[in-house]
């Protein structure tokens, strides 16, 4: 960023007399400008156009909502978001508009904006009253799965105990979940008949598909393992009966705009872009994150939104991502302390190798929150003209253990519809099956999960806020010795019923 400094000295000389007719200050303070978008300016000349998504100092506080309904506080929250936006954005808009930004896109799940601005313009954009950061609408790059071996199917179904749930009546029934991700086939005979379907039910930020699409296989991959059935002759999913919505976030290629990510996220806390109806999902899976190169970082780009939808009522779910097997590999947004992050283990319920370790990097605690099977699992894939073995695969990463506790969380929350995020969380840690070391570590978090301790610790449910039940302990071994239960009889799947 110097050599930009030096380069435009000369404009530069006349901005500060400038700003100091204007009663602002003459420069931008330290850390305004992101440390990629400074590197990207020393690469820059004037006149190149650059996108940035700038976020301004005064954010709402969804922690402030309090004492509500869960519908009157998703409205509330949506108003009072939607209100601090229209407040407080109109001197950006202004100096967009002035110097003749492209692509100007406004957020009010956190309050900013992004933009393609010239480069000479970043530092005065740095400068304005209000803004707390610039930085480079960059790319996030979805990683390729890790190759699998072929090997029985639905054993990480089984390892997670929900067939016990199913055994209950518990099937996902009347719950929602959602997908960030490459998209859905929605054609899949696992998943068509589970969409929740209309206008509010699916969101392609670039603008290039009306209704369910993935060009990719990844967002199949991750909702087959959340809601799959059993169209293949066997139950690949957790939730067998729960609904989905879905925002495709990564293009064709597999690279998602920060842009495009920040408006999944804003469509995922308003559908229908109606603050007065309630058709947020109830819990959306994250099979994606800053990982790679950035691996170890925390990068809070996203933690305004993950806040908001965690205000809403709305359990928000992460890979752990596939940095491993070095210690304090954590990935953002994973490694927020709102996010609930899942690694992967192995069939022998060893922690998967690449599967990344802690401490988070944003706050230092236990990551990540728990584990869950992720290697060689089956699930549903881009279909291919109609039901075959080609529409299923066997897939890796910790992308694929993941949907598996947000689809348990739909269980959970089937069997009991008024659970707090807050509740489902601890029912789900301080009922998990302690892997490796005794107690927590920054391998597998808190252990394995186990869908059926997790009812049982809630049973009764405790209030709101006050989790100080006995876990259930179970013993690995003495869990893997049982038999694995059959598949539910799935309302949507009439045939598998006798």
């Amino acid at each position: 960023m110097q050599d930009f400094i030096s380069r435009n000295r000369a404009a530069l000389l006349i901005v500060p007399a400038m700003i100091l007719l204007l009663g602002m200050p003459c420069r931008a303070e330290a850390g305004v400008i992101k440390a990629e978008l400074a590197a990207r300016l020393d690469r820059s000349a004037p006149g190149d156009e650059i996108p940035v998504i700038i976020t301004l100092r005064d954010q709402f506080d969804p922690g402030s909502l309090r004492g509500k309904s869960r519908r009157a506080m998703r409205a509330e929250l949506n108003r009072s978001l939607r209100a601090k936006a229209a407040r407080t954005q109109g001197s950006l808009k202004r100096f967009l508009q002035r110097n003749k930004a492209g692509k100007v896109i406004p957020y009010w799940i956190f309050n900013g904006m992004a933009a393609t601005v010239r480069a000479e313009l970043i530092i005065d954009l740095a400068a304005l009253p209000g803004v707390l950061s610039v930085e480079l609408d960059r790319m996030i790059t979805l990683g390729e799965p890790e190759p699998a071996l072929v090997i029985p199917p639905e054993w990480n179904i089984a390892a997670i105990r929900a067939p016990e749930l199913w055994n209950m009546g518990h099937t996902g029934s009347g719950v929602v979940v959602a997908a960030m991700d490459t998209g859905v086939d929605g054609d899949h005979p696992d998943l068509a008949p589970r969409w929740r379907g209309g206008s509010n039910s699916w969101f392609d930020p670039y603008g290039e598909y009306a209704t369910p699409h993935d060009s990719n296989g990844h967002g199949t991959q991750v909702m087959g393992l959340m809601v799959g059935g059993g169209a293949g002759g066997t139950a690949v999913g957790a939730a067998p009966d729960a609904r989905w919505i879905a925002v495709r976030i990564f293009d064709a290629e597999g690279n998602a705009a920060l842009s495009a990510v920040h408006l999944g996220f804003q469509w995922l806390l308003d559908p229908d872009d109606d603050p007065a109806t309630d058709d947020l999902p109830d819990v959306v899976n994250n099979s994606w994150g800053f990982d790679g190169a950035d691996a170890g970082e925390c990068k809070d780009v996203f933690r305004p939104a993950v806040q908001a939808l965690r205000a809403a009522g709305v359990a928000v779910v992460f890979a752990a991502g596939n940095s491993g097997p070095g210690p304090a590999t954590s990935i953002s947004p994973a490694n927020y302390p709102e996010s609930f992050a899942v690694g992967a283990v192995d069939s022998a319920l060893t922690i998967a190798d690449r599967s990344a370790r802690g401490p988070s990097a944003c706050d230092g605690g236990i990551y990540p929150d728990l584990a869950a099977p992720g290697v060689d699992v089956r699930t549903t894939d881009l279909t291919l003209g109609g039901t075959s073995p080609d529409d299923y695969a066997i897939v890796s990463g910790t992308s694929f253990a993941a949907p598996l506790v947000a689809g348990g969380m739909a269980l959970l929350l089937s069997a009991d519809p008024e659970l707090t995020v807050d509740q489902l969380e601890q029912a789900l840690v301080r009922s998990a099956i302690d892997l490796g070391i005794p107690g927590s570590d920054n391998d597998s978090g808190h252990g394995l999960v186990d869908l059926a301790a997790a009812h049982a610790f809630l049973q009764p449910r405790p209030p709101a806020g006050i989790l100080f039940y006995t876990p259930i302990i179970t013993s690995a071994a003495a869990r893997n010795a049982e038999p694995p239960p059959q598949p539910p009889c799935s309302g949507n799947d009439p045939d598998a019923c006798p």
